[in-house]
């Protein structure tokens, strides 16, 4: 019998849930059948507004006041969808029989977990190391519990895929005793992404996943890269914290580790007494909400920067390139030229048409090359190829779709998660 699958993804300031059932006799190779989808955007510069799709159902930017917090949006979007004439199968809560749960930080968690309370904990202890995404979501997954009880509430964690990354690339040159107890090592983000775009190849390719190697870019207003060998991560720009590898619209990216010393000396000579004012978290804020690309310009939107020619835009532009192709190589070599394709993704990776032929343009010794009217005018298509007729390897635009690979996930991991909740509640 079909099954509703909730997949929410929540950010700093929305909430996104997109609505699955389950094919009839659905099998782990199953695709989930998307019924409705909607998001509630502003949650930090009010009025939210709603966005909502169920087949020729649209809403577009509808103002809703008193939303202030990610749980009255969630509580928001399920009223809106349990009054849905249009949507039978999801007229109750009680309809709803799992609810997935994008968690950036899981920690050591190498796969999907269902949320208890030692769950629960862990995910709250992590929250510091991503402190833009895991305390959003999990103020959802603590209203999930109480509005659905019957439901069974999934963690997916963008850091399990990176679980496969080897211990040379994801130990840090620290005191090991320190960083074993405080679990300081390289975790990786943007995993259910990358999961979904190794898939995608790989049907794309029509060669099995643990066959697929690719340099896949997530590029938005959080951007990272991925070096995927045989279907696995082997390394990624992210580390610790997401704040690690390319800058994005408000993050730094990597930088001197010195440099927030020099920051608060107005000389820019650190001192004791300067650098004692600084508090770690007053540091993170910096580098997480008043950095990147937004620093520079004063605009988060990358297409406004991308389709500039002032200097500051310009300078952004080139930046971003430059960090990018900072990764491509290094991973190409890595594959042992071995590649499948370069990978773009993401809400600008996909809309980036400006972006990919600069970033391509400077790797281009390496054997990629693009199809110019391919590149300006890519599909709906979840695959496109934008390689030159004579490239030597690929490069593909992906509209990867994080909610589809978690409800995807249910289907494949459907009897362990039962196993799992059955053993929480007895």
């Amino acid at each position: 019998m079909p099954e509703i699958i909730l997949s929410i993804n929540a950010g700093s300031s929305s909430v996104k849930i997109s609505v699955y059932k389950s094919p009839n006799h659905a099998t782990p190779d199953s695709t989930p059948i998307q019924l409705a989808e909607a998001s509630i955007e502003g949650l930090t510069a009010p009025p939210a507004t709603l966005k909502y799709s169920r087949g020729d159902k649209s809403i577009k930017g509808e103002e809703i006041q008193d939303i202030k917090s990610q749980e009255d949006a969630f509580r928001y979007i399920l009223d809106h969808l349990t009054k849905d004439d249009g949507l039978p199968e999801l007229a109750r809560h009680e309809d709803i029989h799992f609810a997935c749960h994008r968690v950036v930080h899981g920690g050591d968690y190498p796969h999907s977990q269902v949320i208890d309370k030692e769950t629960f904990h862990h995910i709250e202890e992590l929250s510091d190391l991503a402190p833009l995404h895991n305390a959003p979501a999990l103020s959802i997954v603590e209203a999930s519990s109480k509005i659905l009880p019957g439901a069974i509430n999934v963690a997916y964690f963008d850091s399990a895929f990176h679980a496969t990354i080897p211990d040379y690339i994801h130990t840090y040159p620290i005191d090991q005793t320190v960083a074993k107890k405080n679990k300081l090592r390289k975790y990786g983000f943007h995993g259910i992404s990358y999961d979904f775009i190794t898939h995608a190849v790989g049907t794309y390719l029509s060669k099995p996943t643990s066959d697929v190697n690719i340099i896949a870019l997530h590029l938005g207003s959080g951007a990272s890269a991925c070096c995927i060998k045989a279907g696995k991560s082997l390394d990624t720009s992210m580390g610790l914290t997401p704040l690690a590898g390319l800058p994005g619209a408000t993050r730094s990216g990597s930088i001197d580790p010195s440099l927030m010393f020099h920051f608060t000396h107005s000389a820019g000579k650190p001192s004791r007494s300067s650098s004692e004012k600084m508090h770690i978290t007053e540091a993170e804020e910096i580098l997480n909400k008043k950095s990147g690309w937004k620093s520079l310009t004063g605009t988060t939107d990358f297409g406004q920067i991308s389709g500039s020619e002032r200097a500051e835009d310009v300078l952004a532009f080139k930046i971003f390139v430059d960090r990018i192709v900072n990764y491509v190589a290094p991973y190409f070599t890595k594959l042992n030229g071995e590649v499948d394709a370069l990978v773009f993704a993401g809400g600008i990776g996909e809309r980036g048409a400006k972006l990919r032929t600069a970033v391509v343009d400077g790797v281009k010794c390496l054997g990629f090359a693009l199809d110019g009217e391919k590149n300006e005018g890519s599909g709906d298509e979840v695959v496109t190829d934008i390689s030159k007729k004579d490239a030597r390897y690929k490069t593909l635009i992906i509209k990867t779709d994080e909610q589809l690979q978690m409800a995807k996930g249910v289907l494949i991991d459907r009897e362990r998660l039962e196993r799992e909740k059955g053993a929480g509640s007895g």
